[in-house]
């Protein structure tokens, strides 16, 4: 499991470290079942404080993404699909935001907006490269 650190990134290093994991887990890099380094082993891995490495895992076991088997250590959850396409959802739904707020300030009609939008999606869907 990499996980890169970025000093200039305006996110905590716990952030980076929670949105990396998540995407390995979703992208199906990390798998049900498959053990992580334990709260000081990933500390060390990555040259940071135990303590950020702990609200890191926090945030992961409270979004259902792993799970802590005491004496035995941390695990990806075996969790079902629709919460990760609930997860997927989410994410597609801050960069759709993104996306309106970009056109709105630009002057973008929505039918304009629409119709790109379908336009690519309907590209790649036929296996063609935009």
């Amino acid at each position: 499991m990499e996980i890169i650190l970025s000093n200039s990134s305006n996110k905590a290093i716990y952030e980076q470290i929670v949105s990396q994991i998540k995407a390995m887990i979703m992208n199906g890099t990390l798998k049900p079942g498959d053990s992580l380094p334990s709260i000081r082993g990933l500390a060390k891995s990555l040259h940071i404080s135990v303590i950020t490495s702990q609200h890191a895992y926090e945030d992961l076991v409270r979004d259902g993404f792993i799970e802590t088997v005491a004496g035995k250590g941390t695990f990806v959850s075996h969790q079902n699909k629709d919460f990760v396409r609930e997860e997927q959802l989410r994410i597609l739904e801050a960069k759709a935001e993104e996306l309106v707020e970009d056109a709105k300030m630009n002057g973008i009609q929505l039918s304009q907006l629409i119709e790109t939008i379908t336009l690519l999606y309907k590209e790649d869907e036929n296996g063609h490269n935009s």
